[in-house]
């Protein structure tokens, strides 16, 4: 891949020409650089959304739901992994549509007049991602939150500590690496994704992974893909030395 990234397609042709020219070519063209940026944007909203969302849910997974249930519940919250990837996101596709049920039913109880544009938008697209990676945060932070011992809530309880100070103190640090590991899987995944953004997302406010299957499957340029896909394993990685970094800091 990196080897191809250097090389050029001339006249039809991949010719072994090694210079950087196609990394120079992305940095110098803003709609390529724009590609990139809206990856990055939307894949940082996925994560902080997800973990926001299933924080709670496996909060009460763990804590609240008796333990002969845990498993049951479980199941329940990773049901939607038994659905074909692409089925869920033309489901959400029919969902958010203009005559879908989102704009029925806000129709029916008079709250707007017009449909409102939702589906092939950026708002569509965190919508189908965040839904599938709920889940998934949802069993890394279980797993963690399983973890930790009851007594150190007794022991910050003993000290006086209400329990969100308990929790805000005490629980909520103790589970941030099984938090970090699911965001870091939830910020690897969207961001490499192209389903979801081609069908839900559309062509409006394309993503790099878009970018990346049109100089293939229109140009059959593989060495300007294989340029933007070191690009974005470049960004990956920064994400993986950052997450890595933290843990490490953590545990010593």
């Amino acid at each position: 891949m990196v080897a191809m990234s250097l090389w050029h397609r001339i006249s039809g042709k991949i010719v072994a020409t090694w210079n950087l020219d196609n990394y120079i070519e992305f940095f110098s063209k803003s709609h390529l650089l724009k590609a990139l940026l809206n990856s990055i944007e939307i894949s940082l909203s996925v994560t902080l959304i997800s973990v926001l969302l299933a924080y709670p849910l496996a909060w009460i997974i763990a804590n609240r739901v008796p333990k002969k249930w845990q498993r049951l519940a479980l199941i329940m919250a990773i049901l939607p992994f038994w659905t074909s990837y692409v089925v869920r996101s033309y489901a959400w596709l029919l969902v958010l549509a203009k005559n879908g049920i989102v704009n029925t039913f806000l129709q029916n109880i008079g709250l707007i007049d017009l449909p409102l544009a939702i589906a092939s938008t950026r708002y569509a697209t965190i919508t189908g991602f965040v839904h599938f990676f709920v889940m998934l945060l949802t069993l890394t932070i279980y797993a963690n939150l399983r973890q930790l011992s009851p007594n150190y809530a007794r022991a910050a309880a003993d000290l006086g500590a209400s329990g969100f100070r308990t929790f805000w103190h005490v629980i909520l640090p103790l589970s941030l690496p099984g938090i970090m590991v699911g965001a870091f899987l939830t910020f690897v995944l969207s961001i490499g994704d192209y389903i979801t953004p081609k069908i839900l997302g559309g062509s409006n406010e394309l993503v790099l992974p878009q970018v990346i299957m049109l100089q293939i499957g229109r140009r059959a340029d593989f060495p300007s893909a294989a340029a933007m896909s070191m690009i974005l394993m470049a960004v990956v990685t920064v994400a993986y030395i950052a997450c890595a970094k933290w843990l490490k800091m953590e545990r010593s």
